[in-house]
């Protein structure tokens, strides 16, 4: 088992937009030289019940900045949080925000203590980011299509075993690599699924000449529907997870004829589904990996003009009992040689109102709901 001893590897996403990514220029966006952060201090709330308008309590960070990265190690493990998961981004035959993990996590002195994988994060560039633009104004158009071609797969593949998965503390399981893939379905369908299975062969193969004895392939939310069942089985992955409680629950929660959910209600929802995934994924030898969500907001990435639908009443005590209930899950279905994964959407997603981060409301409330849960 890769976990420092515990008998849980709890692993947090990490969204790696806190610091000055030179290609924001590009995008047009985030002048101020903070990244993402300037959409947070920019935001304006919306409603009583809005996230927007918190402040971190280590401040605005530089998540570039190894020394930074250090503390949030150290109050990641002492919540019994041993793994992060980085988002990991190419556009335009280039790397994009590999920065925090690069330099800030890999250049912390006490990176060792933790585990790290990467996630594929192989979607579009919108205007999503920019909280200039609104619904009306074209939020969905596509500034930087994620689709790539057989040289870029060869670059992206070389770059994963060279500068991660031949690290000492990269996750693996039964001594493979884990790479997550954010959507198979965008995967395969940029250019087929014969093409989609080539490329995951040749990064298998690729992994194996480097001396490991095999990929571990992850996919998030990959299990919905028969194309995607058929897709699963013909690129041999092996688990599967949530980035967030999103997955299965998102038109319920656009639906504008019912009222926003609650907290409990989102829980319910996502945590009914894990029984089911778990038959369905089992079927094809495949396993799922139970996920815990802080919540949803995302109305820092709009103007304030316009108000969007968030998940009402997250607090950490609510957190804490569908984390208590996730790990019963995980006793219950996760046997050896699976270790006892648990994702946790996420470390710092500030500007979707999902982070464990401490802030001026609920200070290092949800970090100590992970560790009264975890931490033996």
């Amino acid at each position: 088992m890769n976990s420092f001893a515990a008998d849980y590897d709890i692993a947090a996403y990490v969204w790696p937009a806190y610091h000055n990514e030179p290609r924001w220029k590009e995008l047009g966006i985030f002048a101020d030289g903070k990244g993402e952060w300037q959409n947070l201090y920019e935001s304006v709330k919306r409603t009583p019940d809005d996230y927007q308008g918190v402040k971190p309590l280590w401040g605005y960070e530089d998540e570039s900045d190894p020394i930074a990265v250090a503390r949030k190690i150290d109050a990641a493990t002492a919540a019994g949080v041993n793994v992060f998961i980085y988002d990991w981004y190419w556009y335009g035959g280039r790397p994009f925000l590999e920065d925090a993990l690069n330099k800030g996590f890999l250049g912390a002195k006490n990176c060792e203590r933790m585990k790290f994988y990467i996630m594929y994060a192989n979607h579009d560039v919108k205007n999503l980011w920019d909280n200039r633009i609104g619904t009306e104004d074209g939020k969905d158009k596509v500034v930087w299509p994620a689709k790539i071609t057989d040289d870029d797969w060869r670059q992206i593949v070389d770059r994963w075993i060279e500068k991660y998965f031949t690290r000492p503390n990269y996750y693996t399981i039964s001594g493979k690599p884990v790479l997550s893939i954010y959507s198979l379905r965008g995967f395969v369908k940029w250019e087929g699924l014969e093409k989609a299975k080539e490329r995951i062969e040749y990064l298998r193969e690729r992994v194996k000449s480097s001396g490991f004895p095999g990929l571990h392939l992850q996919v998030i939310g990959g299990n919905k529907g028969t194309s995607m069942r058929e897709a699963l089985v013909a690129l041999k992955a092996d688990s599967t997870t949530s980035y967030n409680w999103t997955d299965n629950t998102w038109t319920r929660m656009n639906d504008e004829k019912q009222p926003e959910l609650d907290y409990d209600e989102w829980g319910e929802m996502a945590l009914g589904m894990h029984d089911r995934w778990m038959a369905a994924l089992k079927s094809i030898g495949m396993t799922y990996f139970p996920n815990i969500s802080v919540g949803w907001d995302n109305n820092a990435r709009y103007p304030a003009r316009e108000t969007r639908r968030i998940v009402r009443n997250s607090t950490p005590e609510k957190f804490e009992c569908f984390a208590r209930r996730v790990k019963a899950w995980a006793d219950a279905n996760l046997a050896a040689p699976m270790p006892k994964l648990i994702t946790v959407n996420s470390w710092n997603e500030w500007t979707e109102g999902a982070y464990l981060e401490p802030d001026d409301r609920f200070g290092y409330g949800y970090l100590d709901a992970l560790r009264r849960t975890f931490v033996k």
